[in-house]
């Protein structure tokens, strides 16, 4: 079994170690999330991609009063999105085959879309351009250049892959999306 096709049991199984440890952290994302946010309208409809626990992430977009729907492949990390955020909508679903036939005006896919193997990160921009309403701002996390790369959380292995920039840049414009920003190496 690859270390790519671990990823859902290995968040399955730590979601609590997750859960606390973004839960204790910073928002450190905090400049990210201003870019993202001035591409929408006040109020406008996210759709969050490989939400985890809800923490940092969703927690600030519903506080600054952004509709969620968050969609994860771990249920364990749901049981925490739930009890924190019951009003949000939680679906338990691989994004790589999400077709939930509604748009939102913006699309996030942060510290997960990392997690899929090259030829599935391929494959994930008809979805995002299927739920992306027109003009919808789309913020996802990557590699700086094309490279699979082994981590480690809690002392176990840590899948992560990447396209190369050009190859992001052409598949974003082919299914109707622009670059506004992109930084290498941003800690």
């Amino acid at each position: 079994m690859s270390e790519a096709s671990r990823i859902i049991d290995l968040y399955q199984r730590k979601a609590r170690d997750w859960a606390e440890s973004r839960a204790r952290g910073n928002l450190f994302e905090r400049p990210w999330l201003e870019r993202f946010r001035a591409l929408l309208a006040p109020a406008a409809p996210i759709l969050d991609l490989g939400c985890g626990s809800g923490e940092p992430m969703a927690r600030c977009l519903i506080e600054l009063g952004h509709p969620v729907v968050g969609v994860d492949s771990s249920e364990a990390m749901f049981e925490f999105c739930r009890s924190r955020f019951p009003e949000q909508e939680w679906i338990v679903a691989d994004m790589r085959t999400l077709a939930l036939r509604r748009q939102f005006s913006g699309i996030l896919a942060w510290d997960s879309f990392f997690h899929l193997c090259p030829d599935d990160q391929r494959r994930m921009f008809p979805v995002f351009r299927a739920h992306a309403a027109p003009g919808a701002a789309l913020m996802f996390t990557s590699g700086p250049a094309e490279g699979e790369a082994i981590g480690v959380y809690c002392d176990e292995p840590l899948y992560h892959a990447s396209l190369g920039p050009a190859e992001y840049e052409q598949l974003l414009a082919t299914n109707g999306f622009a670059v506004k920003a992109y930084a290498a190496e941003d800690p």
